[in-house]
């Protein structure tokens, strides 16, 4: 009688631990950067130099306990608080416009105890399980442009109130919405249209809507005209990057970081980046964020079930345009719209919300099963 063969399929619970571990070391290169960045200013400003990494320090500490208390929840609990984040994030917005604080001319944060806290932050993951929890309901619907419209019309309370005071950031709402709504419908030549009627209507409303808007776009193509006014954050930022070459002038040895350079810690870190680490360390910098979004596209594709797919492909969207609309500032590609760098600028709130997204997508990772096979 010959040997029976036992052998059966079983079910492996994974978790996506390189997501875990590319997240975790942009923390640390992070933190690394933000203390040779901001050392000489915080010195200056508040006898500390450690001044602004021990407040990143924080917010990073508080943001893995969430990330790891929320990767250890099942994502579909979520769904049930869709609505409520969003008129949350929505109260809140509003609340900031009549007595935010002020901060470079913009009132953005809620004053919280001794904790500043920017709702337009919460807006962005509020955006993403609203809208998760929405077209996971209708996904066969979602494809008729009358539905397709409702749902993008949900998100423009939201978008019309955070554009009042912060444009940048309205616009990466609006681009994660309309990338969740673009991978759950199958028809292309609709977002064709409509991506085109929005930005031509869009792009002409809001630049006539506030006349600093059209100096700063003037800026931008011409910033040699005012280097001491307007264009000198945008000048100081490309000689900082010129100055790199192509292995930087060393970890710590920037020369624009000295008071050169306004907001280093902030929106122009990625400069700061370009002189002590050069293109090299440049490129490497964008490699990791690529990673991170070919690891948030590995676990969309492999998630257990829509609302998953589009929870991650809504935390995949709010990165990659950050880091895009990032760079691109940094480099002069567009106008100056105060976006931070993921993980890396200065910013207790973003990161901390970022760190909460991560654990939303480990949360997904660890739906997936993978086939493995036994023997008995």
């Amino acid at each position: 009688m010959g040997r029976r063969n036992n052998t059966r399929q079983k079910k492996i619970k994974y978790c996506d631990y390189s997501l875990l571990f590319l997240v975790i070391f942009l923390l640390g290169f992070g933190l690394v950067m933000l203390y040779s960045v901001s050392a000489y200013n915080a010195q200056n400003d508040y006898a500390d130099a450690l001044y602004y990494v021990k407040k990143q320090g924080l917010a990073v500490a508080l943001g893995l306990m969430a990330m790891m208390v929320i990767s250890r929840i099942d994502y579909h609990y979520w769904i049930h608080f869709g609505w409520l984040a969003y008129a949350l994030a929505f109260g809140l917005c509003i609340l900031v416009l009549f007595v935010g604080n002020e901060s470079h001319g913009s009132s953005r944060w809620l004053q919280l105890g001794p904790l500043n806290f920017q709702p337009s932050e919460l807006a962005k993951l509020a955006t993403i399980l609203f809208l998760a929890g929405i077209v996971c309901r209708i996904p066969r619907k979602i494809s008729k442009f009358s539905n397709l419209l409702k749902v993008m019309a949900m998100v423009a309370p939201i978008f019309a109130v955070v554009a009042y005071k912060n444009l940048s950031t309205a616009i990466i709402i609006m681009g994660i919405a309309i990338v969740v709504v673009f991978v759950a419908s199958p028809k292309t030549m609709q977002f064709i249209i409509m991506g085109a009627v929005g930005i031509a209507g869009g792009g002409v409303l809001f630049i006539f809507a506030a006349s600093y808007r059209m100096d700063r776009i003037m800026i931008w193509l011409h910033p040699e005209s005012d280097p001491i006014g307007d264009g000198f954050q945008i000048l100081q930022g490309l000689y900082a990057i010129g100055s790199g070459g192509l292995f930087g002038k060393g970890l710590g040895q920037s020369m624009q970081k000295l008071g050169f350079l306004p907001e280093a810690q902030n929106d122009m870190v990625f400069s700061i980046v370009c002189e002590e680490l050069g293109l090299f360390g440049a490129v490497c910098v964008i490699l990791l964020f690529l990673l991170v979004i070919w690891r948030l596209m590995v676990i969309a594709n492999n998630a257990a079930d829509l609302y998953g797919a589009l929870i991650v492909t809504g935390i995949m969207a709010h990165i990659a345009i950050q880091v895009i609309l990032n760079i691109a500032v940094v480099t002069n590609t567009i106008p100056n719209t105060g976006v931070t760098l993921p993980f890396i600028s200065y910013g207790g709130t973003a990161t901390s919300f970022l760190l909460a997204e991560m654990g939303l997508a480990l949360s997904v990772s660890r739906g997936i099963r993978l086939e493995g096979t036994s023997h008995d």
